[in-house]
């Protein structure tokens, strides 16, 4: 299995602390973010992972990643955040250029966890298809920034819409996504469809009307960094990963 972390964002909203540093590569408890959560990748049966970077942060990126076994630093090409890949583009661009045929896990390099990824990773491999997270979320607002699913009884994933003016369900839907090697190859397909290509949701928009996607239900908390003063507050509360 080989997991796809996508770090080419330019976090414009943390500036100034960001407009020179990636912050995937920002330290909470002690570790940088991204070791986090690659700790816990190869913990939980990731042979190799691949870090999608800009052009921008690549030489940060190059001189983290010497310093880690079996991972694989791009750079996309792109300088700014108005002329960024998306994040579609960059998961297409991942397996073009690392040649990558195998089932993959597709994360945000941004997150911060207080749970393992391993169950996840065990329940794709368990439903033999591809998966995608949920967790419940109330406010009306904060599910009109992300993505929301309809599922059914099985757990079936029967539309997701990202940024919906109108949820329709409770559903919210985190970065973190589970694809099968015969579902990634679809991802060329999606985008010459015409998929959107900025919200690494929009790949699952298109491929739940083709192939079966199913939803597994979240089991602790996701830490968005995405101010300073969250990131502050973080670094002090955070404890790290456990298994769950």
């Amino acid at each position: 299995m080989t997991a796809i972390i996508l770090a080419a964002g330019y976090a414009t909203r943390m500036y100034p602390l960001t407009l020179n540093f990636p912050k995937p590569l920002l330290e909470v408890g002690g570790k940088r973010i991204i070791d986090w959560l690659l700790d816990d990748l190869e913990s939980s049966g990731v042979e190799r992972t691949v870090v999608v970077s800009n052009h921008k942060f690549i030489d940060q990126f190059e001189a983290w990643g010497k310093e880690r076994k079996n991972v694989t630093v791009l750079d996309d090409g792109s300088e700014d955040n108005d002329h960024r890949l998306g994040a579609v583009k960059d998961i297409e661009f991942a397996i073009e250029k690392a040649h990558i045929n195998d089932d993959i896990v597709v994360l945000a390099g941004d997150n911060v966890l207080d749970f393992s990824l391993s169950s996840f990773i065990e329940y794709g491999r368990k439903k033999n298809a591809s998966c995608i997270m949920r967790h419940e979320e109330k406010d009306m607002d904060k599910l009109r920034k992300t993505g929301v699913i309809v599922i059914d009884e099985n757990e079936k994933v029967m539309e997701m819409e990202e940024k919906p003016k109108e949820p329709k369900s409770i559903w919210a839907v985190p970065p973190f996504y589970y694809y099968i090697k015969e579902d990634a190859k679809l991802i060329n397909e999606g985008i010459s469809s015409g998929c959107g290509t900025d919200a690494p949701g929009s790949f699952v928009s298109w491929l739940v009307k083709r192939r079966p996607v199913y939803a597994y239900v979240m089991k602790g908390k996701r830490f968005d960094v995405g101010s300073i003063e969250g990131y502050e507050k973080i670094k002090k509360e955070y404890k790290g990963i456990t298994i769950k």
